[in-house]
């Protein structure tokens, strides 16, 4: 037996460790290129290099932690990630350089696409709630990770920095190997058949495309909003920063909020409340009123974004409770594509026809999610109504 209480915890603090992983790079970057002098274009290489670790992370999990478990993929992903950090902080050649960067997100897509797959299995009738409560990590991840830099780099430089988090992750490795976790699901070689069924059920294909323009919305949002509030609204970059930290922020505080106070509400109802944030969020940025009104925006974009990833991986986690891990490992292989292209296609776009287009990307974004969401909701309802 196990502790639901102590595997949720262990699960928060691995996705508070890929939260993390996905800003750090980011947030060192302009250190890693005095310290190695690299280029813009080595720099843009190395950017490259994490989305496909992540990719091969997420592909990779869901028939591991079925088949053998959650303890070894964990344990061994925190201990990856920390060789990544570590290399991160102390390479000083730019190939070992890449390595280390698609290890840790290599490690970084196994540890959340596990922990996902793992808090769902504990779960009983509140998958999206905790699903949500998990998220919140990511947030506090993603927002503390630059923070910490920003306060300490001063005393400190940015690879005593990583490499404390390298050391973080082998402690949280450490956990995941002493605590008794869920045992795994298939005794047996897992049946091709199983893993074909996926590419014939109509409702997890609708959810993967649906977090296939999720995950795309969250990466415009991502990596493109500094470069519109500065190049088209002309704000200072720190105030482009702080709109950025506000959408991290909306989706920090929405996601607690539906893992507490609105654990009760039914899903259907929070997603029609995130279709309304992310509109409203939209029209505040498309006004271009003032920077002050866009920021406020962008926070309502962070709100309305918050329910996508939990409420699709709780369905999804219903659905296929015998085969979590590698469902989940489906799905989100499908909203990293998903995240690759967009940002490749944004780029196409503001490059020929400017960054202002990047709200009409989002408005078009909204419109094809609003649409699959109705889509989906139906055809769950009907297979309730037929059980």
């Amino acid at each position: 037996m196990y502790n639901k209480r102590v595997v949720f915890w262990s699960a928060c603090f691995g996705m508070l460790l890929f939260g993390i992983v996905l800003i750090t790079l980011g947030s060192i970057a302009p250190d890693l290129k005095e310290k190695l002098g690299i280029s813009d274009i080595t720099a843009g290489t190395l950017f490259s290099i994490l989305p496909l670790g992540i990719l091969a992370g997420s592909l990779l999990f869901g028939p591991v932690v079925d088949r053998s478990g959650y303890r070894m993929l964990v344990s061994v992903s925190c201990l990856l990630l920390s060789a990544g950090f570590e290399g991160l902080a102390f390479s000083s050649s730019e190939g070992f350089l890449k390595l280390c960067i698609f290890l840790i997100g290599l490690s970084g897509g196994a540890i959340n696409g596990a922990t996902n797959a793992l808090v769902s299995d504990i779960s009983d009738n509140d998958k999206t709630a905790n699903i949500s409560l998990l998220g919140v990590f990511f947030g506090i991840g993603a927002l503390g990770m630059p923070l910490i830099l920003g306060i300490l780099g001063a005393r400190f430089s940015f690879e005593k920095i990583v490499a404390v988090v390298g050391i973080i992750s082998v402690l949280i490795g450490i956990l995941f190997a002493v605590i008794k976790l869920p045992p795994a699901k298939v005794v047996q070689k897992m049946p091709a058949k199983a893993i074909l069924s996926f590419f014939n059920d109509k409702v997890l294909l609708l959810i993967a495309f649906f977090l296939f323009f999720q995950s795309s919305y969250e990466g415009i949002i991502n990596n493109w909003t500094t470069t519109y509030l500065t190049d088209h609204l002309s704000a200072e970059q720190n105030l482009a920063l702080y709109g950025l930290s506000l959408y991290v922020a909306g989706m920090v505080i929405m996601r607690l909020l539906t893992g507490t106070v609105l654990r009760s509400i039914p899903v259907g109802k929070i997603l029609f409340a995130s279709f309304i944030f992310l509109l409203l969020g939209l029209i505040c940025i498309k006004s271009e009123i003032s920077v002050g009104i866009a920021l406020a925006g962008y926070m309502l974009l962070g709100a309305g974004l918050a329910g996508g990833f939990p409420i699709m991986l709780g369905f999804t986690g219903v659905r296929y409770a015998a085969l979590s891990g590698t469902a989940f490992s489906f799905v989100l292989t499908v909203a990293l594509i998903g995240n690759m292209i967009a940002n490749y296609a944004m780029g196409f776009i503001s490059q020929n026809y400017g960054i202002g287009h990047l709200i009409t990307v989002a408005f078009a974004e909204t419109i094809i999610m609003a649409f699959l969401c109705v889509i989906i909701l139906k055809n769950l309802d009907k297979k309730k109504k037929t059980e």
